[in-house]
């Protein structure tokens, strides 16, 4: 079956890497690289920030829960100031956006499948002006669901209305992509843009650039 939609997470593929910004903020804190992340797999799928990216919780109700989680490991940390970082870094790739208009502009679909969480306000929304560049854009805290679900997977192929087969997903994290691959759909993981898009205009058989 050929290619008629590609499936972009947002955090680290279209945006900056929040894993990157997790990242320097264990470096500046002395917590082993990592540690941060392990807590978030850990505790799913019950944990501060499982609820967060589902919209169960507040941002001020995570900073807490995901506090008392991390100390729960051995770590002290403040969620708050986290959370900081990931906002400075969900900043659009323009490679990124590029491609999603090269991509539309060869007829295929494009879709946001995001694990998110609710603004506080409306000065608060992680990436403004992106939900016109996409034909479906969904999101976890709306939908109550959140990767690795295959719900979620599923419903953003509804709404396409492809089959998994015919789409493409590319994201940061490789747990994301396995169930991605499961359900059928071809995968790219996201390290750097430039990389992913190269294997993405091979698999699509037009350029993604300028």
């Amino acid at each position: 079956m050929s290619i008629e939609a590609v499936i972009f997470d947002l955090g680290g593929v279209v945006l900056g890497s929040p894993l990157h910004a997790i990242a320097d903020y264990e470096r500046d804190n002395d917590i082993p690289l990592g540690t941060i992340n392990r807590v978030v797999v850990d505790t799913a799928p019950g944990g501060g920030w499982s609820r967060l990216e589902r919209g169960e919780i507040s941002m001020e109700e995570f900073f807490d829960a995901f506090e008392h989680d991390c100390a729960e490991a051995g770590h002290a940390i403040s969620a708050r100031k986290m959370m900081a970082r990931i906002g400075e870094t969900s900043v659009p790739r323009r490679t990124m956006l590029v491609a999603i208009a090269r991509i539309r502009e060869h007829g295929l679909q494009t879709a946001a499948l995001t694990n998110n969480w609710k603004p506080e306000s409306e000065s608060d929304a992680g990436a403004p002006g992106l939900e016109p560049l996409f034909d479906v854009f969904v999101e976890s805290s709306v939908e109550g669901l959140r990767k690795p679900d295959p719900r979620i997977y599923e419903l953003v192929c509804e709404r396409l209305g492809v089959e998994p087969r015919a789409a493409v997903f590319l994201d940061d994290i490789g747990s994301n992509l396995k169930t991605a691959r499961q359900l059928g759909m071809a995968t790219i993981k996201v390290e750097a843009p430039e990389p992913a898009l190269a294997q993405l205009s091979d698999l699509l058989g037009f350029p993604l650039g300028d």
